[in-house]
């Protein structure tokens, strides 16, 4: 009589499952994909610029590998406006660029979440001071009250490379 489960039939039927699901894994993709989702911001700069109350700052020219993957602009009020980009580089740390219009020092420490300035760095004929110790690492500059800070998780020379690449 077969209305009986034997051992025998539920090890067949787990069997067959594995078979099943081991076929599944093997041609269903699985992992392999970046989980870095890139955005375009044209718009967002565009939009910044024309409402920011300085020139904002933004890279033309670096490598394809740079994948930018955030963009904000916050202009409630005008007198602390922040423009935000932020950049996977080649290596696939954290780069961005921000900037604003309102205190340096408290920009500053809560950008690069609380470095400190350890000299100063030339780049592209600029003298920028760096920050390390917090957790970003970053290169900054106030220049006719905006305060432009390049951060990340980088190394110092592919922020620098950032940096090198901005325009307003």
């Amino acid at each position: 009589m077969r209305g009986k489960q034997t051992v025998r039939d539920m090890m067949l039927s787990i069997l067959v499952m594995g078979v099943v699901v081991a076929g599944l894994y093997i041609f269903l993709p699985h992992g392999g994909t970046d989980p870095v989702k890139t955005v375009s911001y044209n718009v967002e700069l565009g939009q910044a610029r024309h409402a920011a109350p300085y020139p904002v700052a933004a890279p033309e020219g670096l490598p394809k590998q740079w994948r930018a993957t955030s963009v904000t602009y916050d202009g409630s009020d005008p007198r602390a406006s922040v423009w935000h980009l932020g950049f996977i580089d080649p290596q696939g740390q954290y780069a961005s660029v921000d900037q604003t219009n309102g205190a340096a020092g408290a920009f500053i420490s809560t950008t690069t979440q609380q470095s400190t300035r350890h000299g100063t760095q030339t780049v592209a004929g600029q003298t920028w001071e760096r920050f390390t110790g917090g957790r970003y690492q970053a290169l900054a500059r106030t220049e006719h009250g905006v305060t432009t800070v390049v951060d990340g998780t980088a190394p110092f020379s592919q922020l620098a490379e950032l940096a090198a690449a901005l325009r307003t």
